[in-house]
């Protein structure tokens, strides 16, 4: 019996499969990120509380650690008495960064280049510090420029100014 037999059934039966494994090995993938960030306490996954389509406001932290808003694709880092603002991916080739907990940095998981919780590189692949967002103080709340995305090597006087002084 040939594959067209049944009008291309069999055929597109094969394609079909073909698509519900990659739709499927991608969500497994998303999923991987997801339970890994999980596992890097004390991270916590944090909504905007409010604010414009070009900047979102955010609490403070209470303490020292890491808040990730998955949707705005935003770290926010308390670290020392200053809070930061980061793009979530690594500057390298854009994939999830991670908060390593027992080592207090964070990690690319693609080709293991680490950071400083204040966004400064340590090592790897990657050639600069964390991309942060221009942020500010407002009353009890943290303001993110979601349109102010800072690279340290284009201009590192913003980029070492993108902080606030919490003391």
């Amino acid at each position: 019996m040939s594959d067209r037999a049944c009008g291309g059934c069999e055929i597109a039966g094969a394609i079909d499969r073909r698509r519900f494994v990659r739709a499927g090995v991608t969500a497994l993938a998303l999923l991987g990120v997801t339970a890994s960030a999980a596992e890097a306490l004390p991270t916590l996954f944090v909504a905007a509380l409010g604010g414009a389509r070009e900047s979102k406001r955010y609490a403070i932290l209470s303490a020292d650690g890491v808040s990730i808003d998955k949707e705005m694709e935003v770290i926010l880092v308390r670290w020392k008495g200053a809070m930061y603002a980061f793009a979530l991916s690594c500057p390298h080739q854009n994939t999830a960064l991670k908060w390593i907990d027992g080592s207090g940095r964070f990690q690319c998981p693609k080709h293991k280049s680490r950071y400083q919780p204040d966004g400064t590189f340590i090592d790897g692949r990657a050639t600069r510090g964390m991309d942060r967002f221009a942020i500010k103080r407002v009353g009890n709340e943290i303001e993110v420029d979601l349109e102010s995305l800072l690279q340290e090597d284009l201009a590192p006087d913003q980029w070492k100014a993108a902080v606030v002084k919490l003391s």
